[in-house]
């Protein structure tokens, strides 16, 4: 049975019990690549909404911009100038362990796994500050960054189309449109 990961901002875990995610069903999310989930340590939006005061209930819309490379390697994308910087640092975590025979593999993710039922940990990893992590698991070829500087003309005319559907399509999250006003100046005021 793999080792599984799972991140979280959460101390003390000794259980992961599902949630309810993008994909609109309560699952509990892992992947057998300890890089693939550093980019769980934070959430941009609701990290600009603790920042600038945003008044928010409930769950936060998730925001990550990340694919993988042919070989499966994952990789993080820039979608404002500094987003890693001001996404991930100063942000401590915890990644956890678990051995999940019940986890099946999430098509269309490299090495990801979902569970419909609670999956105990097996062991846990306090992660101080996770923007120096994702560096250091670049450092190590673990994982590949593309920084907005980088992006060529093309991507970056395609990053400024996905944040306007993006905003268009959340006329029921606020804190998302506030969140892609404040990172995407071109969307409306």
């Amino acid at each position: 049975m793999p080792i599984l990961y799972h991140a979280s901002p959460v101390p003390n875990l000794t259980e992961l019990t599902p949630h309810v995610s993008n994909h609109g069903k309560p699952l509990v999310y892992l992947s057998d690549r300890r890089e693939s989930v550093l980019v769980y340590l934070s959430n941009p939006v609701e990290r600009h909404c603790l920042r600038t005061g945003f008044a928010h209930n409930g769950p936060f819309y998730k925001f990550a911009s990340y694919g993988f490379s042919p070989e499966g390697k994952p990789v993080l994308e820039e979608y404002y100038p500094d987003a890693f910087a001001d996404t991930f640092a100063g942000v401590s975590g915890w990644i956890y362990r678990a051995e999940c025979a019940g986890c099946t593999p999430l098509p269309g993710i490299p090495g990801a796994f979902v569970s419909e039922a609670p999956v105990l940990v097996a062991g846990a990893e306090f992660i101080p500050d996770a923007y120096a992590e994702i560096l250091r698991a670049e450092r190590e070829g673990l994982l590949l960054l593309r920084r907005y500087g980088d992006h060529s003309p093309r991507k970056l005319r395609w990053i400024a189309v996905m944040a306007e559907t993006e905003y268009q399509n959340a006329g029921d999250r606020p804190e998302y449109r506030d969140f892609l006003r404040a990172k995407f100046p071109h969307l409306p005021r």
